[in-house]
């Protein structure tokens, strides 16, 4: 790009800079120094290949999606938790919004992850202990008691049964007086990174679609600033995979959920704007970075120039960002509160839109309050000490960035060449469930997982207190443990409220659901209506298995 391009762009984002809201903020350094809200090339110097870099709040938004980058507004601090009933993971959820959280991120245990109720057989044991138990929409009043849903926003991690337990948080809502249109959050419903990563998946993925695509229309109609699809990579980093391979598998989901919307008859620039993404922050500082700054340039041009997204918004790529579970060390358990702050400040550095920091003690058992606290103030530090706020990506035009941003892009564009490859039409869509059946991506990252693993093995990539720097003088960690009383209790409360409701109405609504579910009709409104009588998340889920059947992986050897 010559001079005059680049001084012509400089003038629109300071255009835009200018008519910006900005926080009443000291953006200085810590002696007192001025800093500029933006750095870019020097004046009257050509920069080849700027177009690919560009200015914050401008196609192609590598270096952001706001011209004000955390000027205008920092990162929503939102701390995943839950565990136990819906009592104890309420207590927690008010200790976080009282100590400076911006919004709530609610972690399900997994019974209620499968679609099964706290009282089935194959929940024994599993009952509130790697997040809170919800059964139904009762739960839900009882979650958020004193929380209002109107005024903040809300994630919920999940996706097999997604759709019902958005249900019952709109009856939740409702219960309180809440004004539906008005609220904001994030529901996972990510079901394709279920059969290539996590496994919670409940039917074949075509019914799972077809809820996916009735909960993007309802969403658009009826509630438009709510988010109905968080596409999460973060699982599939979890579970092994490099950090193009997240970047890709990732994206092209987020691609089949677009052809998904636009085979419903949708607008692009009506319903994309209600995607968002969930990506892992790993250990590899820079490699990170230079991931979340591709994600945004890949994901405008290709809703730009092969799904015809017009409006900005419709390009725009909105991520939360979790630190890496995976990178935490049972050993030496103190010391991943350094590498959660360093995964930390990788996002921020990469332009998050919100943050969850992992707790030091989440390898041994889920986070004290005291682990909790200190996983908030490690974010709040990055935010109030550092600087990291003061000026828009600040790593712009690094020539290490600019490259790893560049390399990863185009791994990242090459894996969506082999998706489509291996479909039968040609869309994204029909390669992801190609590679899904036939287990390219599973096997993908077993590959990534195993080769990492060896490195470690053989000393080539080392973990300090794992194998290397072993020595130490620290003690066992106190850790939380969530009472066997908890799983009793709630069977209790549960086998009561079924007791107390009206039978009649929940088999109703029931049959009502199922009937909707043979047509071509949206499901959500009949969904709420058996939330709204209280039937539970297990009947819900357990009847639309009986029409649908289960999907199970097919063996592989």
């Amino acid at each position: 790009m010559d001079a005059n391009e680049i001084a012509a762009g400089r003038e629109r984002w300071q255009q835009r800079y200018d008519k910006a809201h900005k926080r009443h903020a000291d953006f200085t350094t810590l002696s007192g120094v001025e800093v500029e809200p933006l750095y870019g090339p020097p004046a009257g110097v050509d920069y080849p290949g700027f177009e690919n870099i560009g200015w914050p709040g401008e196609f192609p938004f590598t270096r952001g999606l706001y011209p004000t980058g955390y000027r205008g507004r920092t990162w929503t601090i939102r701390q995943f938790a839950g565990f136990g009933n819906a009592v104890q993971t309420n207590e927690r959820y008010k200790l976080i919004l009282g100590a400076g959280g911006g919004g709530l991120s609610v972690a399900f245990d997994m019974p209620t992850l499968m679609g099964r109720d706290s009282d089935d057989a194959r929940s024994l044991g599993e009952v509130g202990h790697c997040g809170v138990a919800i059964d139904s929409a009762a739960d839900m009043d009882v979650l958020f008691d004193g929380i209002k849903l109107q005024d903040v926003t809300t994630s919920m991690t999940i996706s097999g049964p997604a759709v019902p337990v958005f249900c019952m948080y709109l009856v939740a809502a409702e219960r309180q007086g809440a004004d539906l249109s008005k609220l904001d959050g994030t529901l996972q419903t990510d079901i394709f990174k279920e059969y290539i990563a996590q496994k919670e998946w409940l039917f074949d993925p075509e019914p799972h679609l077809r809820l996916i695509g009735d909960l993007m229309e309802y969403c658009a109609h009826h509630i438009p600033k709510y988010k109905p699809l968080s596409v999460s990579g973060y699982h599939i980093r979890e579970a092994g995979a490099t950090a193009a391979q997240e970047l890709a598998y990732t994206l092209a989901d987020g691609f089949g959920y677009v052809e998904l919307g636009l085979s419903r008859g949708l607008d692009v620039n009506v319903f994309a704007p209600g995607l968002s993404f969930f990506f892992d922050a790993h250990i590899d500082f820079f490699e990170e970075i230079a991931k979340f700054r591709a994600a945004r340039r890949i994901w405008a041009r290709w809703m730009r120039d092969v799904y015809g997204a017009t409006s900005e918004k419709a390009q725009w790529l909105r991520f939360h960002t979790q630190t890496a579970g995976v990178s935490l060390t049972a050993q030496q358990p103190v010391n991943n509160v350094v590498r959660t702050a360093v995964e930390a400040l990788s996002a921020v550095l990469g332009g998050t839109n919100s943050l969850h920091t992992n707790a030091l003690d989440e390898t041994l058992a889920l986070p004290t309050d005291e682990s909790a606290e200190i996983a908030l103030r490690t974010q709040q530090v990055l935010m109030e000490e550092t600087g990291v706020v003061n000026v828009a990506d600040p790593l712009g035009g690094s020539w290490y960035v600019e490259a790893l941003t560049d390399k990863i892009e185009a791994e990242a564009e090459a894996i969506f060449q082999r998706i489509k490859e291996r479909g039968t039409d040609g869309t994204i869509t029909s390669g992801i469930l190609r590679g899904i059946e036939d287990g390219w991506f599973t096997s993908a990252i077993a590959d990534s997982a195993y080769t990492y693993q060896r490195a470690l093995e053989e000393g080539d990539k080392r973990i300090v207190g794992v194998n290397c720097h072993t020595g130490t003088i620290a003690k066992d960690l106190e850790i939380m443990r969530v009472s066997h009383e908890v799983e009793r209790e709630q069977v209790k409360l549960l086998q009561a409220r079924r007791t107390d409701r009206d039978q009649a109405t929940v088999d109703a609504a029931l049959k009502k659901m199922i009937e909707v579910a043979r047509t071509g009709a949206n499901m959500v409104p009949a969904m709420l209506d058996a939330c709204r009588a209280e039937a539970t998340l297990g009947e819900i889920c357990n009847a639309l298995r009986d029409e649908w059947g289960t999907y199970r992986e097919p063996a592989r050897f």
